[in-house]
């Protein structure tokens, strides 16, 4: 059996807001509530469980997507006014950046949480990790 992470907790002021904010700019779906949480299914291995939480630090989420699924990312990000740029110590400078010869930009959502989204590169993609990665090529 892999080793995955399951599921994390996303504070939040709104989960609602939140989630659906999230669900609204990666693609996913938002099925409703789950007890106290708004999870959101990112893939088979890691669920999102927005919680509403009165006071927290912003988090930083990296996410790896295919080079389809980060356009797409970026479109709708483009698309609905967020500001975003090429890493997150410069989430406003509305670049992306090309390093490793990858892709990657940041954003923050509707409150702090900054969201960090990166292709595969060929350095990446030489080390132990992406071996048997579905992305890997």
């Amino acid at each position: 059996m892999a080793f995955n992470l399951d599921r994390t907790i996303v504070p939040a002021n709104d989960k609602e807001e939140s989630v659906r904010f999230i669900a609204r700019i990666f693609g996913f779906e938002y099925k409703g509530p789950w007890g106290h949480f708004a999870p959101l299914k990112v893939n088979d291995t890691l669920t999102l469980d927005v919680d509403n939480q009165e006071q927290f630090e912003g988090h930083h989420y990296a996410f790896l997507a295919s080079n389809e699924e980060f356009d797409a990312i970026l479109k709708r990000v483009m698309e609905e006014g967020v500001a975003y740029g090429s890493g997150p110590a410069s989430q406003d400078d509305g670049t992306i950046n090309h390093l490793h010869q990858g892709r990657g930009f940041s954003f923050h959502d509707t409150k702090v949480h900054s969201w960090e989204i990166i292709t595969p590169t060929p350095i990446s993609l030489t080390s132990h990790f992406w071996k048997n990665h579905p992305l890997s090529p």
